[in-house]
């Protein structure tokens, strides 16, 4: 054989290979020249006189920190002028991944300071920080335990869209049983279990059976989203108050830390769920990236038939991991009606369980990254509610469509090429 010939079959897999897309290459770069664009000619030139003020202090924090005041038009110039600079940065230098995701934080980061500039421009109140800071992260609770729990199914190689089922029937059954029993502590283990036995249903039919994972989940969202609509109709709205008027975890204080300034009452200074989201992100992102379990699970969700081989119960290991990460779901779905509203509505999930899976796979399947994307969510969905109360000339209805448009726009324009597990959504069958 020769060396033209053995070199042969490798020029034929990289003559196989896609070429890049020259409309994927200038797709982010185009993206953020709009989003500059818009801080100049739609925000700047249409601000108001006068200047925003952003408050970084609670009324009555131990220690306060001064307002900042900014001009509100000037600034939405600024940022206008360095996110086309960053879109040029963008298109004509070559950046790694990491770069590339710091250059989409810094364009969204400029573009939310232009946009609450344009809102606040000349107005006696002011944006407090700490209250948006502390109502991203509480709105943000559902969607990063829900994209943690697509990371965990996904690496075991099975596709969850039956999130958003997870997230109502717990928040369904933790209202009925808070209400029921008096004890917030009990609706949130059955709150808990609830999310757990929809990944049974979701486990037994996609992986014992085999049925197609993506068209499952999406039977089992309706299926639940039908059994709630009704037991809430014919048994909540009857006994209105003793299964569906639950009490809420009140915010724990840990001392001194949450005495600290802007942080403090932030991270702090919150309830039971957003501490259980802190050991729920540890604990996946150490277990998957540290422990034997993690790399199990990643040899099963990447490839099942080496892993089987040496001596890995793959079937076993996704009924376990799927049934597990139920649980996280299930304290997502909690945290509706014990954590925040206190009471049951019919979808009240409103697709946050969907929205969690763009999360995932914007945050490229790790939990870091899912988190991130998750928090990014959770600020759109405070951020209209902030808009809103500044009297902004934007109709409610728009406002409410902010963080679905959001999921669209990093989807399409932002995320780029993400590779999930290769063996995700492949049903494995032992030989």
């Amino acid at each position: 054989m020769t060396v033209a010939d053995r070199t042969q079959p490798v020029d034929l897999d990289l003559a196989a290979q896609p070429p890049s897309s020259a409309f994927r290459r200038w797709l982010a770069p185009a993206t953020f020249a709009v989003f500059g664009l818009v801080n100049i000619f739609v925000l700047g030139l249409n601000a108001h006189h006068g200047n925003a003020t952003f408050a970084f202090s609670q009324p009555f924090a131990k220690v306060t920190v001064p307002n900042l005041s900014l001009p509100a038009a000037v600034t939405c110039y600024v940022c206008g002028a360095l996110t086309l600079l960053v879109a040029a940065v963008r298109a004509f230098l070559p950046l790694g991944p990491a770069l590339r995701r710091v250059a989409i934080a810094v364009v969204i980061f400029l573009f939310i300071v232009a946009l609450l500039c344009w809102a606040d421009a000349g107005l006696t109140t002011s944006v407090n920080v700490v209250n948006l800071m502390q109502g991203t992260l509480n709105d943000s609770i559902p969607i990063m335990l829900g994209a943690l729990t697509g990371v965990v199914c996904s690496r075991s190689g099975v596709i969850n869209i039956a999130i958003e089922g997870q997230l109502l029937l717990g928040a369904f059954t933790a209202a009925m049983v808070a209400s029921a029993t008096g004890s917030l502590w009990l609706g949130l283990v059955c709150g808990a279990l609830a999310g757990s036995l929809v990944a049974v249903l979701l486990a037994i039919f996609a992986i014992g059976y085999r049925v197609d994972q993506v068209i499952l989940g999406v039977v089992l969202n309706i299926l639940i989203l039908g059994l709630t609509t009704y037991l809430y109709d014919d048994v909540m709205v009857p006994y209105q108050n003793t299964l569906n008027s639950p009490n809420t975890f009140s915010a724990i204080k840990i001392p001194l830390l949450g005495d600290i300034p802007i942080l403090g009452p932030v991270f702090f200074d919150a309830t039971i769920f957003l501490y259980l989201t802190y050991v729920a992100v540890a604990g996946v992102q150490v277990g998957l990236f540290a422990t034997r379990w993690g790399l199990r699970t990643r040899a099963i969700g990447e490839h099942p038939i080496a892993a089987d081989t040496v001596g890995i119960p793959v079937i076993a290991m996704r009924y376990r991991n799927l049934i597990g990460a139920g649980v996280i779901a299930g304290i997502g779905g909690a945290y509706f009606t014990i954590g925040s509203v206190g009471a049951f509505g019919p979808n009240m999930t409103s697709g946050e369980g969907y929205i969690a899976l763009a999360a995932m796979i914007f945050g490229r399947y790790t939990p870091f990254g899912a988190i991130g994307a998750a928090l990014l969510f959770g600020f759109t969905t405070q951020l209209q509610s902030i808009m809103s109360t500044l009297n902004t000339p934007i109709q409610s209805n728009l406002l409410l469509m902010t963080p679905y448009v959001v999921t669209i726009i990093v989807l399409a324009g932002l995320v780029g090429k993400v590779r999930g597990p290769r063996a995700e959504g492949i049903p494995y069958v032992k030989a």
